[in-house]
């Protein structure tokens, strides 16, 4: 009686061969059909296998953050010993720090030195990398410390950080005078109707610089200027042209920042052909302010065909003045001007019929004569179209 020892309950009960036998009697037991839980098991596996990366590849990222930032310390510290050409190859000269010259840009220029006339020739090639903060309308102003008067400004470039100017100016500096004169380039974005916002400035001092030869090099701008050098005023007039009649309309509104003491300022607008006196006219006189507004138009008759070979000069005068004394300052406008006038003189005739108003900085009288070459006064009559 009772079961027979070899019987598989007997086993069972006995805990000696069950555990062989475990998943062939879970996959009998289990209502599902055989490849349905044989798939169950193979996704719970790949399941299993994709945490276990998971884990392995955040733990390598965690290991790799440690040496990476050490490395950027260690760069950090050794900025100095960096070799020049590996950073900026044009640049000679990287005094100031990596952060100063992204920020404020780089100037190429170009120094040559005529030692039979004793002028140097300054060519501005363009900038790049300048202080952004929106839009910007650059231009560039050169000057020398030995001549106060006298200075270059280029033409406004429109809505560009990296400006391509490619002009050249001459100053007149005697050998003897080399080693103590500074070459100054300051960048302005232009405003028509505010002050002009500095953007960077080079100071190169020519006793440092080898003019045996042509240079032609990138420098590193830096920060503006704390002061702007001392100006004579401004004066702020419109233009309009038209070229169907040749109506070219002037109208002057008002100057500021001139010199205090001046008993009656005016302005006189005078027009030139060929480098010849031709007409002139002048606002009324405002008595005792540094700030007069006019609001006085004057229409000359300029054929267009003879558009091109007009100046026009604005001239700021006190009657309290003696007879020969110069006048405050002018502005010479015309296809031979340059910088911010002639970016005027280019938009009144783009934008025909129009009138396009500006503030100019007044420039020494001298200056503006000595650009203007003046031969004896013209008086002709020239042909114009019917109005």
């Amino acid at each position: 009686m009772g079961h027979p020892p070899d019987s598989p309950s007997a086993l069972a009960a006995a805990g000696t061969t069950a555990i062989p036998g475990l998943i062939p009697d879970l996959i009998a037991g289990t209502p599902w059909p055989r490849w349905a839980v044989i798939a169950g098991a193979l996704a719970a596996g790949v399941l299993v296998v994709s945490c276990l990366l998971c884990a392995a590849c955040c733990c390598c990222r965690r290991h790799r953050k440690k040496p990476r930032d050490k490395e950027a310390v260690g760069l950090g510290s050794a900025r100095g010993t960096t070799t020049p050409h590996l950073v900026q190859p044009d640049v000679d000269s990287l005094e100031s720090s990596l952060g100063d010259a992204q920020q404020w840009g780089r100037l190429q220029l170009s120094l040559e030195y005529d030692f039979g006339s004793q002028e140097i020739r300054v060519g501005l090639r363009q900038a790049a990398d300048l202080r952004p903060g929106g839009t910007m309308d650059p231009y560039a102003r050169v000057s020398v410390s030995t001549q106060s008067g006298h200075r270059h400004e280029t033409k406004v470039h429109r809505g560009t950080l990296c400006p391509v100017f490619d002009e050249t100016c001459c100053f007149h500096i005697p050998q003897a005078e080399l080693p103590g004169t500074t070459l100054q380039v300051q960048l302005f974005n232009f405003k028509r109707f505010s002050g002009h916002e500095p953007l960077g400035e080079l100071r190169l001092p020519l006793g440092t610089v080898d003019l045996q030869h042509v240079l032609e090099h990138w420098y590193p701008l830096g920060p503006p200027a704390a002061t702007e050098p001392e100006q004579v005023g401004e004066l702020c007039f419109s233009l309009r042209y038209v070229p169907s009649s040749g109506r070219l309309t002037v109208v002057v509104l008002e100057a500021r920042g001139l010199r205090p003491g001046l008993a009656e300022p005016y302005v006189k607008v005078q027009l030139m052909l060929n480098q010849r006196k031709w007409k002139k006219r002048k606002t009324a006189t405002r008595k005792g302010t540094a700030a007069p507004y006019f609001n006085e138009a004057f229409t000359f008759l300029v054929p267009f065909s003879q558009v091109q070979n007009v100046d026009l000069v604005l001239a700021v005068w006190d009657r309290g003045l003696p007879l020969r004394a110069e006048p405050v300052g002018k502005v010479h406008l015309g296809a031979r001007a340059s910088g911010q006038p002639l970016q005027h003189w280019a938009d009144m005739l783009a934008h025909a019929r129009r009138p396009i108003a500006q503030w100019h900085p007044l420039q020494p009288a001298r200056e503006v004569d000595r650009v203007l070459a003046l031969q004896p006064r013209l008086r002709l009559h020239l042909p114009l179209p019917h109005s």
